[in-house]
């Protein structure tokens, strides 16, 4: 290897400088105080676990994006985290059960990816999320989706967000409706999400299918709009089983209530959205800003996850990339104070640097034949050491 190569990373890791660092660990405090206002208990799940404890149940879905190794104490296979979300779900079931009906509970940490996944093609994000667990109502969704608005503005990276909110129930009861096999839903499925109309009426061609479902099936990549669009929905999907009205009845809840608690939000309502269909049993949401095409913030209703850790519970809650969001702040917020001071031997000087930097101030020592770059200098004047505005220049 090479010098030159010898500081090169992986393909999709990256590392944060200083001041990128700073800002987002400042982002990190001032978002977990937030959640923590709301209720929310803070857990620190491990780095790595044994694999088949990682990938138990619905995470099995993450087994293509875990990094595998071997444990060289008890040559068991470790997995390297993907997604934090199935470990502070074993913690809820396992560890927490017993300390509320009502669990809310936040996490951050690194996560690892073998492939890339967005736009920005990284494989080590830092995940931020929050979940509740123990409620099976809207109102928990409801809650979820605020706090996961709320924290967005909070964090001083997006000024205008955007909301996209769907349910997997509605296309899974008119699978089930339909009478469609798993491979016909998987299909069918995956023609939803690339809204391909004319693969959509192709495929139920196809099938053997009543013609109630047919219709309701190719409907369904049209019903996307804003909470306009629930009505039209209720009308399409008349003939629809009870589950399907009952997820169009929840979305109608979740519609007036956001309405009043975030006045002036974009939402759009895409029943056909069914990201995380494998994963998520009932409501899912994504924060946009309003130019991108890709979400800042995700989340759902996965009440299955806690069935494999021996505690079946409703669940729902959102996640979000950390490190993306605060790269994303305006160049003006990285903006900081400093204070530097020519290196001496003076005992009231170091009382002063030593108040200042219990006030919160930042203060640097210049070591003789160097000098750091400062906004600002603390001097002595009139036998007291004052700060000034005046900042000192790095030596070219």
């Amino acid at each position: 290897m090479t010098i030159k190569e010898s500081w090169l990373l992986p393909e999709g890791i990256d590392e944060l400088m200083p001041q990128e660092a700073t800002q987002l660990e400042n982002m990190h405090r001032i978002l977990v105080d937030f959640m923590r206002g709301w209720g929310y208990q803070l857990v620190v799940p491990p780095l790595v676990e044994y694999l088949d404890s990682l990938l138990t149940g619905t995470a099995k879905s993450l087994d293509i994006q875990t990094f595998k190794l071997t444990d060289q104490m008890s040559g068991r296979m470790l997995g390297i985290r993907a997604d934090m979300t199935p470990q502070v779900a074993r913690i809820a079931a396992h560890k927490l059960r017993h300390q509320s009906d009502i669990l809310r509970l936040c996490y951050i940490g690194s996560v690892l990816h073998t492939l890339p996944t967005g736009l920005n093609g990284v494989r080590n994000p830092i995940q931020l999320g929050a979940e509740i667990y123990g409620h099976a109502g809207p109102e928990s969704d409801i809650e979820s989706i605020e706090l996961m608005v709320e924290l967005l503005k909070k964090s001083g990276a997006v000024s205008k967000i955007a909301l996209d909110i769907g349910h997997v129930g509605v296309y899974r009861g008119l699978a089930e409706f339909a009478g469609l096999t798993e491979s016909q839903e998987q299909e069918l499925f995956s023609a939803l999400q690339r809204k391909a109309v004319t693969d959509i009426s192709a495929l139920l061609d196809s099938y053997q299918i009543s013609k109630d479902a047919r219709q309701m099936l190719q409907e369904l990549s049209e019903l996307n709009g804003d909470k306009s669009v629930l009505p039209r929905a209720k009308s399409v999907l008349k003939n629809a089983p009870k589950s399907v009205q009952l997820a169009l009845s929840t979305l109608e809840q979740i519609a007036d209530a956001l309405t009043q608690r975030i006045p002036g939000i974009a939402i759009n309502f895409d029943l056909a959205e069914l990201r995380g269909y494998h994963y998520h049993t009932g409501v899912v949401f994504a924060a946009y800003k309003p130019e991108s095409s890709y979400a800042i913030a995700a989340g759902g209703r996965y009440d299955d996850i806690g069935e494999a850790f021996g505690l079946a519970q409703p669940a729902t809650g959102f996640s979000l990339d950390l490190k993306k969001l605060a790269t994303q702040l305006p160049a003006e917020s990285f903006n900081q104070e400093t204070i530097g001071v020519e290196w001496a031997e003076d005992s009231h000087l170091h009382a002063t640097v030593k108040s200042l930097r219990e006030s919160g101030k930042v203060v640097i020592y210049q070591f003789p034949g160097s000098q750091t770059s400062t906004t600002h200098t603390l001097v002595k004047q009139n036998g007291h050491w004052q700060v000034t505005e005046i900042g000192t220049q790095t030596r070219g």
